[in-house]
């Protein structure tokens, strides 16, 4: 028994073995090679140097995961499955004068992958449309209805984000009215890819990207870079300036933060150097929006993005209009950033008061039946 209690007070974490609600708390077991190693190099007291290795940062891993920097952590586009085809595409219909759209989902990733799109199409000249699904009357993700209503619009080339790899049938549908299509997604996908003329997924099988952590945010503005790179091999910016995608890094971090993703490598990067951009709160929606809650700007950290501005953007596409989300975050016009702010924040007052009746309905019944 003494023995026992030895071992307890040594997998104890500061002393404490017991959380208040009684569970067992316990250090992380760590490499004690890699808890020196990280001390050493890094100047790191002992708790801290722990802390990384416990979370399986390699010695190599230390400095980038303290402090992550685009230059060192930026992928190669190239390397995702159909970026280069993806970008190719897209500037086809661009220098062509198709009719592009954008198809979002209607979530926080969803909205801040379309305004992503939409303000590199405006530095490039040119207004993208955003097509948003109604959650109730159109369900989750791209449909042939959908694309029925795209074409009949005069869509050439649709871009559909964070949504798209799993709808197979839809796409195939698309193909049939002659719709083409890009898919940028990040969600588990089939083996087989939908029908499409790229799709950009660093979750579809036999991707090399090693950037399956991304929410689709990220992989839009990992899209942004090979755009870029494209154009400037096309000589689009000898009359124009081009696109410093930096200044969009808020939105990818929004996308990356809300959607819950594993901020590690590249994702970490672009997440730290998006909340400091956010902080300036250039952004006229995230600026209206933080007013709207009540709250003071300064510097952003990862509450805002996960309480107080993702919550207001979800309510649109919960009970609200499902495209009021990626509006907000694409307007350059505060007034309207501020009537969408607005409206998001009454939604999701709104949305609150259902859930909470909503609960409460739920604990009457089981009260009723006499379960414990």
């Amino acid at each position: 028994m003494a023995d026992d209690s030895a071992a307890k007070t040594l997998n104890a974490f500061l002393g404490v073995s017991r959380s208040l609600s009684g569970r067992a708390w316990r250090q992380r077991p760590a490499d004690a090679a890699v808890v020196r190693a990280h001390m050493q190099t890094l100047g790191l007291d002992e708790v801290l140097a722990r802390a990384l290795a416990s979370r399986g940062v390699r010695v190599d891993q230390g400095a980038d995961f303290l402090a992550p920097t685009l230059r060192a952590l930026f992928p190669d586009p190239s390397s995702f499955m159909d970026m280069d085809a993806a970008a190719e595409a897209v500037l086809d219909a661009l220098q062509a004068q198709a009719s592009i759209h954008v198809f979002a989902d209607y979530d926080v990733d969803g909205a801040s992958s379309a305004a992503l799109l939409v303000r590199w199409f405006r530095a490039m000249g040119h207004e993208l449309p955003i097509y948003v699904p109604d959650r109730l009357t159109e369900g989750y993700g791209p449909s042939a209805r959908a694309f029925d209503t795209l074409k009949a619009s005069g869509a050439d080339l649709v871009i559909t984000v964070d949504c798209g790899a799993a709808a197979n049938e839809a796409l195939a549908h698309a193909a049939a009215i002659a719709l083409n299509v890009v898919v940028i997604d990040h969600h588990m996908m089939r083996s087989e890819p939908p029908t499409a003329l790229a799709v950009v997924n660093p979750n579809r099988p036999g991707c090399n990207s090693g950037q399956g952590n991304l929410a689709a945010a990220g992989v839009v503005f990992v899209l942004l870079a090979a755009l870029n790179r494209e154009a400037r091999r096309r000589g689009l910016f000898a009359d124009r300036p081009e696109p410093d995608i930096r200044q969009w890094l808020d939105l990818a971090a929004l996308g990356a933060i809300c959607d819950v993703t594993g901020l590690t490598g590249f994702n970490r990067a672009l997440t730290g150097l998006g909340l400091k951009v956010m902080s300036d709160w250039r952004n006229p929606g995230l600026r209206a929006l933080l007013a709207a809650a009540g709250a003071e700007p300064g510097p952003a950290k990862s509450n805002h993005a996960g309480f107080i501005l993702g919550p207001r953007i979800n309510a649109g596409g919960r009970i609200g209009r499902s495209d009021l989300g990626a509006r907000l975050l694409s307007t350059d016009d505060p007034r309207e950033a501020e009537a969408l702010a607005i409206e998001l924040d009454a939604l999701n007052l709104s949305r609150r008061e259902v859930e909470r009746a909503v609960t409460e309905a739920a604990v009457r019944r089981v009260e009723a039946t006499g379960a414990h």
